[in-house]
């Protein structure tokens, strides 16, 4: 199942395309976006394409923080039932679950998920997209909206610990630091934020209760999902769960709020299983660590949900047809 996202955000692609020296139309036609529907709040576009946008609008212009100068005019929440509905929530953490509920009115591919630490939280975000599909600058533009939208909403109480993506650095920093504010690890396990429950539980000075349940009440008939979307789900909560040990059919279920029963009788009718997802979604992010060079193997091992390393390996050569070591011999040269 193609999935998709809300033209909106991309807003201010035209903007900075121009800034930069681009065609944006002629762009959008080469990587398969209607340039019409992304000027068009209503339209969604496909989120693979989208991502190819972004990259090679990046590579063009030899402008590595594209998708963070798209990122830097999100001062506020844009327009829309939904944004409506997250600009007046009462706290950050409220946002952040409301952004997960109304997920499929937003951007079907992000997934986002808030693990608590004691004081500190980590918010994590994956796009899961088409294999292959190139997604450092939408990466990128997830975080940066992520982080201006909480200092939106908090102001100067906003203040992330540190800002993590698992793609290399650019070759200067001095834009991403000055956006972020922050320590920024780059070649990291995951892409996110780090920062301080705290900061999650703040109170939004902004807050309108009435004005929530309004908006949510439009909504609501807007987000409804069936079980043809439950796949793309599952592989999502996968993205975000088996780097932290937590990918089992309980945990995953539980995550997406649904009996272990009934996500394998809708997984069954989307011709899939839970099984099936781990392994195309182990083998997805095999590659991806594999591809960075700062991760030892035995990391590589860890992050993939294996105890022993013996066993990663057995499982990666019955995969690939080569041992990890050889693996990365052949592709890193």
């Amino acid at each position: 199942m193609e999935t998709t996202l809300s033209s909106v955000s991309l807003s201010g692609y035209f903007d900075v395309a121009k800034r930069v020296g681009l065609n944006p139309v002629e762009l959008a036609h080469e990587a398969g976006v209607d340039a019409a529907a992304l000027a068009n709040p209503d339209h969604r576009i496909p989120a693979a394409a989208a991502c190819r946008l972004l990259e090679r609008s990046a590579e063009k212009s030899a402008c590595p923080t594209f998708a963070l100068q798209m990122a830097e005019v999100r001062h506020k929440f844009g327009t829309g039932v939904v944004n409506i509905l997250l600009a007046h929530k009462r706290t950050l953490r409220e946002v952040l679950l409301a952004t997960a509920e109304y997920r499929h009115l937003l951007n079907e591919a992000l997934a986002v998920y808030v693990e608590d630490a004691g004081a500190t939280v980590t918010i994590r975000e994956e796009l899961v997209v088409e294999p292959g599909t190139p997604t450092n600058q939408a990466i990128e533009l997830a975080v940066g909206v992520l982080a201006r939208h909480s200092s939106a909403l908090l102001g100067e109480h906003w203040k992330p610990r540190a800002v993590h993506f698992v793609h290399r650095a650019p070759p200067s920093l001095t834009f991403h630091r000055r956006f972020f504010g922050c320590p920024l690890e780059f070649g990291s396990d995951f892409n996110g934020i780090v920062c301080t429950a705290a900061d999650l539980d703040y109170p939004n000075p902004a807050a309108d209760p009435e004005l929530v349940r309004y908006a949510e009440s439009l909504a609501e008939s807007l987000n409804a999902t069936g079980v043809d979307s439950t796949a793309l789900e599952v592989r999502k909560a996968i993205y975000l769960l088996l780097p932290l040990d937590q990918a089992s059919v309980e945990g995953v279920a539980a995550h997406l709020r649904l009996s272990v029963r009934t996500m394998q009788r809708q997984l069954g009718v989307a011709d899939t299983s839970f099984t099936r997802l781990v392994e195309e979604v182990r083998g997805e992010l095999a590659v991806r660590y594999m591809s960075n060079p700062r991760y030892p193997i035995g990391r590589v091992s860890d992050l993939l949900g294996y105890a022993q390393q013996g066993s990663f390996t057995n499982w990666f050569s019955a995969r690939f047809g080569m041992t990890p070591r050889d693996w990365r011999n052949s592709h890193l040269k």
